[in-house]
């Protein structure tokens, strides 16, 4: 599962990373990104751009927008298979910029202890995720994505059952091509990802709240 991430670099910095030509979305460094909120992603239209979609998906033939609060997250193994997921993994695909994620590991009967992961080298990575467009009686069109979650990693398995897809970055081209509608090829893509390339650490508890913002997120507590 991933229920919560960070988003801090600057626009610039992921345009750069992402060869994005076009950013279309205004956005400001982020450190604990919740679900329902706006989230800076990258698609092909056919050219990349960045774009904002509020995170957690609504299928385009959904009557109700809430059904997004239950799908934040959608399993690799099943999207084939889903109504909610099949054409989005053949026709609306995206990049989901970050560069940290958390994940609550369970103390005895203690609270949880929050962990923030991110590469070694603190570098931006990318989310495989799928985005739809749902159209409302009235009002503007509500554009919308979900994170793609597989098995758990060495280091992850000890604190969760799933972790988010995140792209080697020589997949990131296949994941967002257009031309690409093969389901199995795109399937193949989803691993997860190296654990040796990963660090975590523990995190303030604070982070449990989604207003906590700002830098001291990532901070270990030793720190604050």
């Amino acid at each position: 599962m991933c229920g919560r991430f960070s988003q801090h670099h600057s626009a610039d910095e992921i345009a750069e990373r992402f060869d994005v030509p076009e950013v279309a979305f205004a956005i400001s460094p982020r450190y604990n990104v919740a679900p329902s909120q706006t989230v800076a992603a990258v698609v092909a239209q056919p050219g990349r751009q960045l774009v904002g979609f509020k995170w957690g998906l609504v299928p385009s033939w959904a009557k109700d927008p809430s059904v997004g609060n239950h799908m934040i997250n959608a399993k690799a193994e099943t999207l084939s298979e889903k109504p909610s997921f099949r054409q989005a993994l053949t026709r609306r695909r995206c990049l989901i910029p970050a560069d940290g994620f958390y994940e609550w590991k369970k103390k005895g009967k203690g609270p949880s202890q929050p962990l923030y992961i991110r590469r070694r080298d603190q570098g931006l990575f990318a989310f495989a995720g799928l985005w739809e467009e749902w159209h409302p009686s009235e009002g503007e069109v509500l554009r919308t994505c979900t994170i793609i979650t597989v098995e758990p990693n060495e280091l992850i398995a000890p604190i969760h059952h799933r972790m988010a897809a995140i792209l080697k970055p020589e997949h990131e081209a296949a994941w967002l091509d257009p031309a690409t509608t093969y389901a199995p090829a795109l399937l193949e893509l989803l691993r997860p990802y190296p654990d040796g390339d990963l660090e975590a650490y523990a995190v303030s508890r604070s982070v449990n709240t989604p207003s906590f913002e700002g830098p001291d997120c990532i901070a270990p507590p030793s720190l604050l």
